[in-house]
């Protein structure tokens, strides 16, 4: 579309001038009559800019009738006269001082890549910066003989701004320069009798109108006109992905000859046009890979790290066993046989060997484990996901001898058995089916079921969804040390109510998904523990005191002579745990000792118990502070690692050498260290090299000598070595991150750095904050809050963030401060008090010192805006955002909600119930605590994101939460991903939209407020 009207010369300037130049301004755009006023207000409207705008010299006035770009959301003036309405621009708002420079940055960036000659014949680089207008008339760019309009959105990403400038500029060139452009050869590429019809904007070219755009009204000539509109448009949608360098557009061009051949037309053009252009310069504009997107992060997924091979250490010597690429099949694996101080390698079990009999490929192991002799390898493959995690699929038998491979289970369904495993001597393994136990022997393949009574109601074997959920239970069933009998766990879920889930998408009336799960105060699975003799399958059921839906049972183990079952239960309020000592034979149980705890208890010593002859190691914090303990036959408890610091795991413990291994940071509450203590309380040492600061975990060799140690930090991707112990020698680095370390080295990184905060006299918070790296301190940016806020997690640690981090950083990049901030009762190392402050007070004392550090933050920053803040979090923190943005509308003007509890009493009984008390003790705490509570305090921008099948917080929670702001006429955002777990990230496409949503969001109430 052509046009002479001056008026779009000075749209860009409105925002730079003073008072008066605006009401010239304006009394030149609306007070004169559209066809008559061109000449005139062209030369007036030229003085204007000249004079209002410091941007443009005499130079460039004069250089007038050369284009120019002007930056603005939709002009009415490149609109045909019958486009036009009264309220076209009813919502117009200036733009702010952070759109005018984020748009200044993108201009820059997209012009760096034409040669300058090109640029100084064709174009006059203007900054012209005026309205926003949120009408939405049209998307995209225009382009006239004297202007190029970017018609961007708040909403618009960088990028897409980015393409717009490219393809309207792509199309000032293809009109000056058609015949360099060999269109007859474009034309033969596309497909024959295809009619590209191209964009609206397209039809505006052809002189049509909106209420012309019908398919219908291809007569008339408007069929012609159109094409050759489109065929402009076609080249412009290439050139500009040329110049954006898409990767995704890179990769289709080896894959679709047609498309490559219009690729090579575009690059011709430009080739003829300035010598400076060269296929190196296209592909290099390919591998620009400084700034971030949300296409690289998400979709492209170019900053993956590598994970090692699962692997597993032998019980038998210094060596481990892991899975490599097969040397003969294609995209399989080998089984691996790895000595741990040369490195030498040795394939045990190969791909074909895998391969069961008449199937093509091999077994894809999920995972695989040895019985104790190393001779049979259990296989566990075609899993499912059961709640959060896989642990239902098929289990097959490899005889490493005679490499005989042999499904076990029977005539079982595809995909129901669960957790099977060796018994002691390897003669026998034992799984879950359907809710039952069995053992199958192996060397007759008879399966003899150890319960019957499994049901829709009765499970036995793994547990119910909130003990799985809560308590880690899953693997519910342990062999006794010498093979005769099994102890197992049985929830009778009879009772509890019922929740559903529905999914309407998958067919054309919808399924539902039905499960026991009990919300806060509600009647729990009746639990209890069973001992099974394999033999002639009769239970001894253990007599566990008290009522069985009133306390939870975390964890059982035998002792290593089997004479005894040490049994762990909770009362159901989690603040005492009696540990008792239970006879197999008879069921009885006798209390051994109790821990206590004003509060709530952690949940720390479930699993497998680590012994010590027949003493065995306990974690407590009854001293105030998280430490092992020595327990002894007697229940009394010695104190090995020292006071006044937490351990925050039990790793290892070296039995022959009196040593206990754990993680710990003492000294900074971010990190994390391996630390030993000797077992009689006598040494403690730090093992992590003092230099390598960050975070550290370990997997340790059964001999303790050797472990496999990954490390990280804020900006460092998890490097991954093998190394010698107790000296921490590096014998050899398994995953370097090298590639991606490559690529993080291309990008400008932003600055990070880790903070304290005193947000009262005795209390100090840990935060990190991200800033962009050429930050101007002078202009005031937009600050974002990540939260989570709760017992369950921190995220201010000193540890590589993955995909989170780098969106965080790519926001950095476009004008964002980023910062989070844990406060009191999230799980940091800083002693029992600090994690126990919040006890019924979940929603009220974290939103309470968030708001104080964020107060604290803004104060202490003067290049951060009061008046833009941010917050946004995932579960407990989507809970914690809405909390912040309800009670404290003075700081929080945005925030984005994913996956909230909005109601306390909505969620389930043992999260709820061990940081909240029970409901009927604790009223006013689950009113006050409750997002929904404080829904009336709404005044800035909310976007609450959820999916709808979501079995952890239930959607319920967002619509019950949505009829209470539709009460209070709040305006909301609200993204439902169906059928999306708590995860929201199955389906494909869905993290990438997700994010993409987010940013977008923000963008529009927050980075370009005003």
């Amino acid at each position: 579309m052509t046009s002479s009207d001056p008026l779009r010369h000075t749209r860009g300037f409105d925002l730079s001038l003073s008072h008066k130049s605006r009401a010239a301004h304006a009394l030149c755009r609306h007070s004169w009559n559209f066809q008559l006023r061109l000449p005139l207000m062209k030369h007036c409207l030229i003085l204007i800019a000249a004079w209002a705008c410091p941007l443009l010299g005499a130079a460039q006035a004069a250089a007038a009738p050369q284009p120019e770009i002007i930056l603005d959301q939709a002009s009415v003036e490149i609109f045909p006269e019958s486009w036009r309405g009264g309220e076209v621009n009813a919502n117009a708002k200036p733009l702010a001082p952070s759109q005018v420079k984020r748009l200044r940055r993108i201009i820059d960036r997209a012009l760096a890549k034409y040669p300058q000659a090109l640029l100084e014949s064709t174009l006059v680089k203007l900054y012209g910066l005026g309205h926003l207008e949120y009408h939405g008339v049209a998307t995209g760019g225009t382009r006239s003989a004297d202007s190029i309009y970017v018609v961007c959105k708040p909403t618009y990403t960088d990028a897409a701004v980015e393409r717009i400038i490219h393809a309207e500029y792509s199309s000032l060139l293809f009109h000056e320069h058609h015949k360099d452009f060999d269109s007859e050869a474009w034309k033969r590429q596309n497909a024959q009798g295809a009619v590209y019809l191209g964009s609206g904007v397209a039809a505006v070219k052809a002189g049509k109108t909106s209420s012309e755009m019908k398919p219908e009204l291809n007569e008339q000539g408007f069929v012609s006109e159109y094409a050759q509109a489109s065929l402009e448009e076609d080249f412009n949608s290439h050139a500009a992905r040329l110049f954006m360098g898409e990767d995704a557009y890179w990769r289709a061009l080896e894959k679709y000859p047609r498309l490559k051949a219009k690729a090579e037309l575009v690059m011709n053009f430009y080739m003829r046009l300035n010598r400076e252009f060269s296929p190196a310069r296209f592909a290099a504009m390919r591998t620009d890979e400084s700034t971030l997107t949300l296409a690289g992060i998400f979709t492209d997924k170019k900053f993956e790290e590598k994970k090692v091979p699962k692997m597993q250490w032998s019980s038998l010597g210094s060596y481990y066993w892991t899975l490599e690429p097969a040397a003969k099949e294609k995209e399989s694996q080998d089984l691996v046989r790895v000595e741990a101080a040369s490195g030498q390698r040795r394939v045990v079990v190969t791909a074909e060997q895998m391969t069961p009999k008449g199937e093509k490929k091999p077994l894809s192991l999920s995972e695989f484990r040895f019985s104790a002799d190393e001779k049979q390898l259990l296989i566990f493959t075609n899993t499912k996901k059961v709640w959060r995690k896989n642990t239902r699929g098929d289990y097959w038998l490899l005889n490493l001898d005679s490499k005989k491979l042999e499904k076990l289970g029977g005539e079982a369904k595809p995909s129901t058995l669960m957790f099977a495993k060796f018994s002691p001597d390897g003669s026998k393994v034992a799984f879950v089916k359907e809710n039952n136990l069995y053992v199958q022997s192996l060397e007759s393949g008879k399966i003899q079921p150890m319960t019957s009574d499994g049901s829709a109601k009765i499970i036995n074997g793994t547990a119910d969804w909130v003990n799985e959920e809560e308590l880690d239970l899953r693997d519910c069933f342990r062999w006794s040390p010498d093979g005769e009998k099994i102890l197992f766990w049985r929830f009778d879920t009879t009772g509890v109510k019922e929740f559903s889930l529905i999914n309407q998408t998958d067919d054309a009336y919808p399924s539902i998904t039905t499960f026991p799960y009990p919300k806060a105060g509600e009647t729990n699975s009746a639990v209890k523990l069973g001992v099974v003799r394999v033999a002639d399958q009769s239970t001894v059921w253990l007599k566990i005191p008290g009522d069985a839906r009133e306390h939870y049972l975390p964890a059982a183990e035998w002792t290593p002579d089997a004479s005894q079952v040490i049994v762990q239960q909770f009362n159901r309020q989690q603040n005492t745990l009696i540990v008792m000592r239970c006879d197999p034979g008879s069921g009885e149980c006798q209390p051994f000792f109790t821990e206590t705890d004003k509060a709530w208890i952690e949940n720390k010593n479930q699993g497998e118990l680590q012994w010590l002859q027949q003493d065995f190691l306990w974690l407590s914090e009854r001293s105030g502070w998280r430490r092992v303990y020595r327990v002894n036959p007697q229940g009394e408890l010695l104190p090995i690692t020292p006071d006044e610091q937490d351990v925050i795991e039990i790793v290892a413990v070296d039995a022959r050498r009196g040593w206990v291994y754990y993680l710990a940071s003492p000294h900074n509450a971010t990190q994390r260290q391996l630390h030993r203590a000797n077992v009689n309380g006598e040494e403690d040492q730090q093992i992590t090299p003092l230099e390598q600061t960050g975070t550290h975990s370990y997997e340790f060799s059964e001999d303790t000598l050797w472990a496999v140690h990954t490390y990280s930090n804020f900006t460092t991707p998890p490097v991954v070595d093998l190394v010698s112990m107790p000296k921490h020698q590096t014998v050899r680095v398994m995953e370097d991150q090298k590639e991606l370390r490559d690529k993080l080295a291309q990008v400008t990184q932003p600055k990070t750095a880790f903070h304290r905060i005193q947000i009262e006299p005795q209390v100090e918070v840990d935060a990190w904050m991200i800033t962009a790296a050429d930050l101007d301190a002078k202009v005031k940016h937009p600050l974002l809050i990540h939260v989570y806020g709760e017992p369950a997690g921190q995220t201010v640690k000193d540890a590589w963030g993955g995909q989170r981090l780098l969106w965080h950083w790519m926001l950095a990049q476009q004008g964002y401060v980023v910062a989070s901030v844990d406060t009191r009762g999230t799980p940091a190392p800083k002693g029992r008090a600090w994690r126990k402050a919040i006890y019924r007070q979940l929603g009220i004392l974290n939103s309470q010192e968030e708001a104080l550090a964020v107060r604290t933050i803004l104060q202490r920053f003067d290049f951060l805006d009061p008046k833009r803040v941010g917050i946004w979090g995932w579960s407990g923190g989507g809970s914690s955002s809405l909390d912040a943005i309800f009670r404290y509308p003075d700081l929080y003007q945005v925030a984005i909600a994913v996956a909230p509890v909005a109601d306390r009493k909505l969620y389930d009984s043992i999260y709820e119930e061990r940081y909240m008390g029970l409901p009927k003790d604790n009223p006013d705490g689950y009113k006050n605590g409750s997002p929904i509570t404080h829904a009336s305090g709404l005044e800035g921008d909310l976007l609450i994101i959820h999916g709808t099948g979501d079995d952890n917080v239930h959607y319920q929670g967002v619509e019950k939460l949505m009829n209470e702001l539709i009460r209070l006429n709040k305006p909301f955002s609200v993204m439902p991903y169906p059928n999306r777990d708590h995860s929201i990230n199955t389906g494909e496409g869905t993290s990438r939209h997700l994010y993409e949503t987010m940013t977008s969001f923000l963008n529009r109430h927050l980075l370009e407020a005003e």
